[in-house]
């Protein structure tokens, strides 16, 4: 059997729909599996055990396409072997418009998507054969990704178990080397929305009580375009234990392995940290944690749950933005507890 997995991006889309292809994987280990996706999220598919293809497309310059004829010409260009693997049956674990355009470009004769309640974009349904059945409310996205597969391959009971198979190489960890010498928290105050930012400046004032009162320095993480967030939080840091870290997708990765407690938002490098099955503090705002936070009981949430607007928001701009004003102190209690949580579980 051959398989086309369809997800695009971006990078915390593609953690959350890896235990799912996992467990394809695993139930089906002779099919060939194929993974369509953004060139600038594909990093972290690289290598992967449970691919046997790895297709990237670039859908920015998709974006200029005005009809779907234009649209197929384009994809077209981009990878034009895509028709010639003769697919079997596409998965669709997007649910966009464009995803479910580029299962059909694909030729797969069956096509499975989320169902018309479950899609982000419910024009998306036109280009399905096949469609789940909706699932409940409040339901992870993981679990959603799930459901999605076990019903398309009719497979039976619940999944086996949690699984993001991303592998790595020595430039990896040649990459993280100088950072991994003492104990560190990993700070991120990046994010793809800006309302899903903690502000920076109190990364730094949390830097300063990681250090002070648990002997804990802390790497600020950042990635492309967010040096300026690095530098507000590390000019607000007066204890200057702070060191800002630019890493590959997988040197991140690796990198969390070794981190104490990781601190951060609803972005890509949360996702990886969960991934990495590193302890997390996740400072979530216009999001919901229950939809994309950690899987791991142990994990925990810091979010305003005392207004009103915060409930299915998903703002990525607004003239309030008041979900995201959480004290310093809140977040390092947090972090505390989290590492109690993390020694409980030790013995």
């Amino acid at each position: 059997m051959k398989i086309l997995i369809v997800k695009l991006g971006a990078i915390g889309d593609i953690i959350h729909a890896l235990p799912a292809v996992a467990e394809i994987r695993r139930k089906l280990p002779d099919a060939h599996i194929a993974w369509l996706a953004e060139t600038r999220s594909a990093a972290i598919l690289r290598g992967s055990p449970v691919l046997d293809e790895l297709i990237e497309i670039d859908t920015r310059a998709l974006k200029k396409t005005r009809t779907m004829r234009a649209f197929r010409e384009a994809v077209g260009d981009q990878i034009g072997g895509l028709r010639s693997t003769k697919f079997d049956i596409s998965i669709d674990l997007q649910g966009l418009l464009k995803s479910a355009a580029a299962a059909k470009i694909s030729g797969s004769p069956v096509r499975w998507g989320f169902s018309r309640k479950d899609l982000r974009e419910q024009a998306a349904r036109i280009f399905y054969t096949n469609t789940a059945k909706a699932v409940a409310e409040r339901t992870h996205i993981i679990d959603k990704n799930f459901a999605l597969v076990r019903e398309a391959f009719q497979f039976e009971g619940e999944a086996d178990r949690l699984e993001f198979p991303i592998t790595k190489n020595d430039s990896e960890k040649a990459e993280i080397s100088e950072f991994i010498k003492t104990p560190f928290v990993l700070l991120n105050p990046g994010g793809g929305w800006p309302t899903k930012l903690w502000h920076a400046e109190k990364f730094g004032l949390l830097a300063d009580m990681l250090y002070e009162k648990l002997n804990l320095r802390s790497i600020i993480s950042i990635g492309p375009n967010e040096e300026h967030l690095a530098e507000r939080a590390v000019q607000n840091s007066k204890s200057g234990t702070s060191i800002i870290a630019k890493l590959s997708i997988k040197g991140f990765y690796e990198l969390a392995k070794y981190a104490e407690v990781y601190v951060g938002g609803d972005t890509g490098p949360t996702h990886i940290a969960v991934a990495a099955g590193t302890p997390v503090v996740g400072i979530f705002g216009p999001t919901e944690w229950w939809r994309n936070g950690s899987p791991d009981p142990n994990d925990i949430c810091v979010g305003r749950t005392d207004i009103e607007c915060r409930i299915d928001c998903h703002r990525r701009s607004c003239n309030k933005w008041i979900c995201m004003d959480i004290d310093v102190n809140t977040v390092f209690n947090a972090v505390m507890q989290r590492i109690e949580n993390k020694k409980a579980a030790v013995k």
